[in-house]
C-alpha cells in the first residue's frame, strides 16, 4: 500500500532570492534519493515560504523494489583447480557475494554470481534519506548559530516528516523531526499539528499560510491587478518584482497608498526606482500610459489596520521621493558636460586609473569602430559627444542615491543641459542590455558606445588576470559579453572582434607580443563560449554549433548567419547526403601533397564530371560568400554530393601513378576547402 510523504524544514526567514533556486533543488534531490535507494512514488512537488521548505511525495511505495544483480568474479581458470573444485579466490569471491559457491554460474570463461536483494521497508530507509536531503541542500550563503556544527541558509526551528499518518523519526542537530508545524508568525498558531501528510495544505491554510508558492502568486496578482482598477488605472507588474514579492509574504494581503502630486514634475523613472527597487511597490498608471500617484505594495498578513499600514508606507515613500527631488534639482545646478572632469576622482580598476581615463578610452574606441564601420561624419560627431558626457552622470546626487538610474540620469540630465536628443539617447543607451532579456541599443552612436564600453570593461578585467571562472564573476563579463554579442546581430553589422579587441589593448597600455596573443586568444575563446551559448539557447544542435564555430568566431554576425543557414539545412536529407560525401572526401584530402589539380590528368569521365561540378561550386560559393548567402552555399555544396559519389563508384583515387594519384587527392582537397569559410563539415553528425 502506498502512502505519502512530508518533509517540512521549518527555518527563520529565508531570503527571497534564495527561495526559487532551493525549491528547484529540493525537489530535483528528493526525486534522485528515492530514485538511489529503489523507492517508487509518483508526483514529486516542493513548495514553500519565507519560513519553511516542503517536499511532498505522493503514493510512496512501502518498501524497495527487489533488485537482481549479476556480479562478475574471478576467470575460470583462477575460479576452479584441476579437479573442478573451486579455489580460494571462487571461494572468497562466493562470501563476499553472499551466495552459496554451489550457486556460482560459469559464462564466457569467468564465474558469476547471481544476488537476488529483497527490498527493506521504506519506513527503515526514510530517516537516513531525509536527513541527508536536508544535509545536501546548498546556497548561496550559509549561516551557523548557536554552539551548533549545522551549517544552513538560516537557523532551522522545526521539523515535519510524515509518511502518511505516521511520523519519521530523523534528527539533524538540535532539532528532532515530529508532526508540529508552525503558522503564520502573527496570525496563526505557534504550534499546528499535522495529522497525516493528506491535510498539510489546509491545516497551514486554516493558519494563514498559503504554503503553495503558484497559489501566493495567482493571489498576489489577482489583488494588484483588480485594486488598481479600482482606482482607475493599471498596475506595472514587474515579473521579477512579483517573483520577490512571492517569496516575502506568507499570507498576502494588497494595499494601495498614495503620494503628492507634486512629484509627477519628476522624470518617470526617479519615481518607479524607489518605490520598485527599494520599497517594494508596485506603480499605477493612468489610460494615457502617466503614473498616477498611486502604488500598490503587499503586507505580510490579512486586511486588518490597513490603513495605519497604508499610512506608514506612504511616509517612507515620501521621504524616498523628497530625497529624489531635493537631487534633482540640485543635480541640474550644474551642466553635464561640467561634471566630466570631476570623474577623475573616480577610480576605475586597481591600476587602471580613474573614470575620466576610461572615459577618454571609450571616445577613442568608440570612434575607432566607428572608422571600422565607416560610419557618417555627422554620426561621429554623435558618438564622440555621446562618450564624453557617457560616465558623467555618475558624479550626480541621484546616482549616487539611486545608482539604478545610471544612464537614466545621464539622458534627462543630457537634455536639460541643451544637448541633442541623439546624444541624450546615447548616453542612455550605451548601458544596453543591463540584464537579460533588457533592450537593446538602437542608435549608431548607442550601439557603438556600448559596445566600446563593454569591451574595456573585458579588455581590462582580463588584462588584471580576473577571468571569471565557475560561478564567479564579479564584474558581470559573461553579461556584458552576451550583450556585445546580441547588439551586432541585431545590428546586423559585420566587423573584426579581433580588431576592436587590438585596438582596446592598445588604448589600455597592454605591451608584449606573447602577453597580447594569449590575452587575445583567451578573449576570443570567452567570446565563443557566449555564442555557443546563444546558439545552443536558440535550438541549434551542438554538432552544428561546433561545426559552425569551428569555421571562426571574429564576425559575430557572419557566425549568427552561418548558424541559422545550417540549422534550417543541417537535418535536411540532401545536406545529410552532402556530409556524408564530403567528410569521405576530407578524410581522403589530408594525403594531398599538392594543391593544383591539373584536368590533362584525368583518365575517366567521373574526374571530369567532377572537376566541372568544383569549378561551377567555386565560383558560386565564393560569390555566395561575398554576398553572406549561406543558404545558398550549403544548396550549392549539397549538389556536390551526386557527382562526388559518382567519382568514388568509377575512380580508384590511390593507384600507383604517383602523378594520377596526387592530381585526384588535389581535386579532394580543393572540394573539402569549399566549406571551410562556412562550418567544418567533419564536425556534423549524420542522423
Amino acid at each position: 500500500m502506498t502512502k505519502d510523504l512530508l518533509l517540512e524544514i521549518g527555518t527563520e526567514e529565508i531570503p527571497a532570492k534564495f527561495m526559487p533556486g532551493a525549491l528547484v533543488q529540493l525537489e530535483n534531490t528528493a526525486i534522485a534519493k528515492l530514485a538511489a535507494l529503489r523507492i517508487s512514488h509518483a508526483e514529486v512537488r516542493a513548495v514553500g515560504t519565507p519560513r519553511r521548505l516542503a517536499v511532498i511525495v505522493k503514493a510512496v511505495a512501502a518498501s524497495q523494489t527487489d533488485k537482481n544483480s549479476e556480479n562478475k568474479g574471478p576467470a575460470v581458470k583462477i575460479a576452479f583447480d584441476q579437479n573442478g573444485a573451486p579455489t580460494r579466490a571462487a571461494l572468497g569471491f562466493a562470501r563476499g557475494q553472499g551466495v552459496d559457491p554451489a550457486e556460482l554460474v560459469v559464462r564466457d570463461g569467468y564465474i558469476y554470481a547471481i544476488v537476488q536483494e529483497t527490498g527493506r521497508p521504506v519506513t527503515e530507509l526514510l530517516p537516513g534519506l531525509l536527513t541527508d536531503l536536508v544535509t545536501s541542500l546548498s546556497f548561496p550563503k550559509n549561516m551557523r548559530w548557536g554552539e551548533l556544527d549545522m551549517r544552513f541558509v538560516r537557523p532551522i526551528r522545526w521539523l515535519v516528516a510524515l509518511l502518511g499518518s505516521e511520523v519519521i523519526p530523523c534528527t539533524l542537530p538540535g532539532v528532532r523531526a515530529g508532526r508540529i508545524t508552525r503558522g503564520h508568525r502573527f496570525l496563526g498558531e505557534a504550534t499546528v499539528t499535522i495529522n497525516s501528510v493528506a491535510e498539510y495544505t489546509n491545516r497551514l491554510s486554516e493558519n494563514f499560510v498559503m504554503v503553495d508558492q503558484d497559489v501566493r502568486r495567482r493571489v498576489i496578482k489577482e489583488q494588484i491587478e483588480k485594486l488598481a482598477i479600482s482606482h482607475g488605472g493599471a498596475a506595472t507588474i514587474d515579473e521579477e518584482l512579483l517573483a520577490e514579492v512571492v517569496y516575502l509574504v506568507e499570507y498576502p494581503t494588497a494595499l494601495y497608498g498614495n503620494f503628492e502630486d507634486q512629484y509627477l514634475s519628476l522624470p518617470p523613472e526617479a519615481i518607479i526606482t524607489p518605490m520598485r527597487e527599494h520599497q517594494r511597490y508596485f506603480p499605477v498608471t493612468g489610460r494615457d500610459g502617466k503614473l498616477l500617484p498611486l502604488f500598490i505594495t503587499v503586507r505580510n498578513g490579512g486586511p486588518e489596520h490597513i490603513d495605519i499600514v497604508r499610512h506608514g508606507n506612504e511616509r517612507v515613500l515620501k521621504a524616498r521621493l523628497a530625497d529624489a527631488r531635493f537631487f534633482f534639482e540640485e543635480d541640474q545646478k550644474v551642466p553635464l558636460a561640467e561634471r566630466v572632469e570631476k570623474l577623475k576622482t573616480i577610480v576605475f580598476q586597481d591600476g587602471l586609473g580613474t573614470i575620466h581615463d576610461k572615459v577618454l578610452r571609450l571616445e577613442q574606441l568608440a570612434a575607432g569602430i566607428g572608422h571600422m564601420l565607416a560610419i557618417s561624419p555627422s554620426e561621429l560627431m554623435i558618438v564622440n559627444r555621446s562618450a564624453h558626457l557617457a560616465k558623467a552622470d555618475l558624479v550626480t546626487g541621484m546616482v549616487n542615491e539611486f545608482t539604478e538610474l545610471q544612464g537614466v540620469m545621464g539622458r534627462e540630465y543630457a537634455l536639460r543641459s541643451g544637448e541633442s536628443q541623439a546624444v541624450a539617447a546615447a548616453v542612455f543607451e550605451h548601458y544596453l542590455p543591463r540584464f537579460a532579456g533588457d533592450q537593446l541599443p538602437q542608435t549608431t552612436a548607442g550601439r557603438l558606445i556600448s559596445i566600446a564600453d563593454k569591451v574595456d570593461n573585458i579588455v581590462a578585467t582580463f588584462s588584471r588576470g580576473l577571468v571569471p571562472t565557475g560561478s564567479q564573476d564579479p564584474y558581470a563579463l559573461r553579461r556584458q559579453a552576451l550583450g556585445i554579442v546580441n547588439i551586432f546581430i541585431d545590428a546586423k553589422v559585420h566587423i573584426s572582434l579581433a580588431a576592436i579587441t587590438e585596438t582596446a589593448m592598445n588604448l589600455l597600455g597592454i605591451t608584449g607580443s606573447e602577453r597580447r596573443t594569449k590575452l587575445l586568444a583567451d578573449l576570443l575563446e570567452f567570446f565563443r563560449l557566449r555564442i555557443k551559448n546563444i546558439l545552443a539557447d536558440d535550438g541549434l544542435r551542438y554538432d552544428l554549433i561546433d561545426a559552425v564555430l569551428a569555421a571562426g568566431i571574429d564576425d559575430i554576425y557572419d557566425t549568427w548567419l552561418r548558424a541559422k543557414a545550417m540549422a534550417a539545412a543541417g537535418e535536411t536529407r540532401a545536406m545529410q547526403k552532402a556530409v556524408q560525401a564530403l567528410v569521405r572526401v576530407g578524410n581522403l584530402a589530408k594525403n594531398a601533397g599538392s594543391q593544383t589539380v591539373d584536368p590533362g590528368l584525368f583518365t575517366t569521365e567521373a574526374e571530369h564530371v567532377l572537376y566541372k561540378a568544383y569549378v561551377e561550386a567555386y565560383n558560386e560559393i565564393r560569390q555566395y560568400e561575398q554576398e553572406k548567402n549561406y543558404p545558398g552555399i550549403l544548396n550549392r555544396l549539397a549538389a556536390l554530393a551526386a557527382p562526388i559519389d559518382g567519382f568514388f563508384s568509377a575512380v580508384m583515387v590511390m593507384v600507383e601513378d604517383e602523378a594520377v594519384k596526387n592530381n585526384r587527392l588535389a581535386l579532394l582537397q580543393a572540394i573539402a576547402g569549399l566549406a571551410g569559410h562556412t562550418a567544418d563539415i567533419a564536425k556534423i553528425i549524420v542522423v
